[in-house]
């Protein structure tokens, strides 16, 4: 049984990439290691080390998720910033056998200006197939949806609304949850509330993964759109007359600055649903 390293970022999800991973699975018995580096992103606002790995783990998720999707054996982890030494280390902790390296396309692709499938292949020894993925022209074979949401985010309403959306059409979710306290428990809160959030959606055979943001709502969906390919926002919220989000205008905000459709959720309850 082969193990396949497959190396990707920024194309993760892209249609080319995952019908690569799909021949090589009919090929016969093959064992898959995913790859993300923990990198930052080429422009924005300024992101956290910990949102970084958490969106690197993101994408380790969901394509992990894809894969059991479609019966395929897999697994996957979060590597160094740096890509090469990512590779490198995946290659020898796991004995790879061979490489699938997506990458955008040479003239925007900033592991293509360092040759990188090239250098993996002549140091380590191995077949290194290198897939393009022009995400900005192709976008991805299906729809991603970025919920933001604290406070109600194990809500019955959000819930049942997201539910809706995977039904009308085939979508992936990333929720990032801005945790505007900051402390230590309120972040362990944030996230017990994404785990039933998350856990509710899987039950229902619904693909998603999220992460801790930033503290501020704003930022945190605006660093989440430069790292993800989205399609559109969902934000959920506490009735107006308690929400600090829509004292702030936080969706009004967000729909100008980000030129995409953003859909208002409201929440009149926090708790967590059956």
């Amino acid at each position: 049984m082969p193990n396949i390293l497959v190396l990707a970022s920024e194309t993760i999800g892209g249609r080319a990439l995952l019908e690569a991973v799909q021949r090589k699975a009919e090929q016969g018995d093959a064992k898959f290691v995913v790859v993300v580096p923990a990198t930052r992103p080429r422009h924005g606002m300024v992101v956290y080390d910990d949102a970084v790995r958490d969106a690197a783990q993101v994408r380790v998720d969901l394509t992990c998720a894809f894969m059991e999707e479609e019966g395929i054996e897999g697994t996957g982890e979060v590597g160094d910033a740096d890509p090469y030494t990512a590779a490198m280390d995946a290659i020898q902790h796991f004995k790879i056998d061979e490489v699938i390296v997506s990458t955008r396309p040479a003239a925007t692709s900033g592991w293509m200006r360092r040759d990188l499938p090239e250098r993996i292949e002549q140091d380590a020894g191995i077949p290194v197939e290198h897939v393009v993925v022009d995400i900005d022209r192709e976008g991805l074979p299906f729809e991603v949806t970025l919920v933001a949401a604290n406070q109600t985010l194990a809500t019955e309403e959000l819930c049942a609304h997201l539910t809706r959306k995977a039904r009308e059409s085939d979508h992936r979710f990333i929720v990032v949850v801005p945790v505007e306290d900051g402390s230590g428990q309120a972040v362990k809160a944030g996230r017990e509330r994404l785990r039933n959030l998350l856990s509710s959606l899987r039950e229902r055979d619904i693909v998603a993964a999220g992460f801790i943001g930033d503290p501020d709502p704003f930022t945190a969906i605006m660093n989440a759109l430069q790292t993800f390919h989205i399609s559109e926002v969902v934000i959920s919220t506490l009735p107006e007359s308690s929400s600090k989000w829509l004292e702030k205008g936080l969706v009004d905000r967000v729909r100008r600055a980000s030129g995409r459709p953003v859909e208002h959720v409201s929440s009149a309850s926090v708790e967590a649903p059956a």
